[in-house]
């Protein structure tokens, strides 16, 4: 391995070692167990990019607007036979050869994102686990022994890389001194010719107060569910109240809601294999062709209320046969060589964009191609259940409050 390959691909080195050696001493691994353990993914990590992902790029819509609504401002003026607002004093500094327009477009419109994005670095603190001492020959039979299993360690560049780091922090989120999130997440298993063989949504309702003006609060809930979920209330929270008229609020009345913690004051639970709930369809067909194996694939959306958001399919595919060939794709792809995944990716999901497929074609088998897992997160949640608002005990005046809504996947797989 040259020297500029090690420094491009340290990290990954770093992290490959640090499973094999501990205070100067090798660790009892074996090579599985390592790469297990360098290519864990995370799902909360994955949720929040996806998140930051979807919020970049309606911010870059909002800026294109923007843009365009000043172009045509200066248009307007020009016919007018008047300068545009707001460019006053550009020609007295050398930019006359630019046009207004131009210099505010570059300066609000960001580059388009690559369409690979690179794989999420662990993060590391200062270690004292790397004392390899003579144990050289040892790391070079390790490397070596990757690379005669075909292992591929290449990494995006640096630039991409730095791109990224740049890009971490999402921005926070307006938080009333009410704050509520609703969230839900869903397990599904499908088999492969159809038949829902399990699926279950949790969700819960947590209530963060953090003014204790606001304490003594009551939360009117809108239940519009009609797929039969089961609903349990806090232990604190008088259950005859919400029974009777949807109101969540504490048994004793005269107390508050603990100030500064997450309570959670509503969850419910919904546990089928009616395949009419399924809330987004997979259907896989490999067909052997000669050596090759020709997979259509295709998903529907059966519930049209849903926006589902960065809806990524994960195929698993054959190694060492090459990529696979792309037919007709609705969205894009992206095919990884060191995990043998050909990942479909669908930037939006909902009723105006609720079927499509993608063909391809590779060396195989039909049972390479499963199992299918799948990965989304939506601002809309599954079983429909809202806070209407919130009010004051006493009075029964309203309280400003925000909300946060989010439906995503804890397991999602067609085996």
């Amino acid at each position: 391995m040259l020297e500029g390959e090690i420094s491009e691909h340290c990290f990954d080195l770093i992290f490959a070692f640090d499973e094999i050696v501990a205070l100067g001493y090798r660790e009892n691994v074996n090579l599985a167990q390592i790469r297990t353990f360098t290519e864990m993914d995370s799902h909360e990590e994955k949720v929040f990019r996806a998140v930051r992902e979807t919020q970049e790029r309606e911010a870059n819509a909002e800026m294109r607007r923007k843009a365009k609504e000043l172009q045509q401002a200066r248009r307007d003026a020009e016919r007018a036979g008047k300068k545009a607002p707001g460019f006053g004093g550009f020609g007295s500094s050398g930019m006359s050869g630019i046009s207004p327009a131009t210099i505010i477009t570059d300066s609000i419109m960001e580059p388009e994102k690559p369409k690979m994005a690179p794989a999420p670095l662990r993060p590391s603190g200062p270690s004292k686990a790397l004392k390899l001492g003579a144990k050289g020959k040892e790391v070079d039979n390790f490397v070596d022994k990757l690379k005669s299993e075909g292992e591929n360690i290449i990494i995006p560049s640096a630039g991409k890389k730095a791109s990224e780091a740049s890009k971490v922090l999402q921005p926070p989120v307006n938080t009333e001194s009410v704050h509520l999130k609703i969230e839900e997440k869903i397990v599904l298993t499908c088999g492969r010719d159809g038949g829902l063989q399990n699926m279950e949504i949790l969700g819960m309702i947590t209530l963060r107060v953090s003014d204790d003006k606001n304490g003594r609060i009551r939360l009117h809930i809108n239940n519009n569910d009609k797929k039969g979920v089961q609903l349990q209330t806090h232990p604190n929270v008088d259950k005859k109240l919400f029974t009777a008229e949807s109101l969540i609020g504490l048994k004793n009345p005269e107390k508050s809601f603990p100030v500064n913690n997450d309570v959670g004051v509503l969850k419910w639970r919904l546990q089928s294999t009616d395949e009419s709930l399924i809330p987004l369809t997979i259907n896989c067909w490999p067909s052997e062709s000669g050596n090759n194996c020709d997979v259509n694939i295709e998903y529907e959306l059966q519930d049209e209320s849903l926006e589902l958001n960065d809806v990524i399919v994960n195929i698993p595919v054959p190694s060492g046969v090459g990529a696979p060939v792309i037919g007709d794709i609705d969205g894009e792809y992206r095919h990884d060589s060191r995990k043998n995944i050909l990942e479909w990716c669908l930037p939006v999901i909902d009723e105006n964009n609720k079927s499509g497929s993608l063909e391809f074609s590779i060396a195989g088998k039909p049972n390479d191609f499963f199992p299918v897992n799948v990965s989304f997160v939506s601002r809309r949640n599954y079983s429909d259940i809202q806070v209407a608002k919130v009010t004051h005990v006493e009075g029964d005046s309203p309280v400003k409050y925000s909300i946060e809504t989010s439906f995503v996947v804890d397991k999602y797989e067609i085996l």
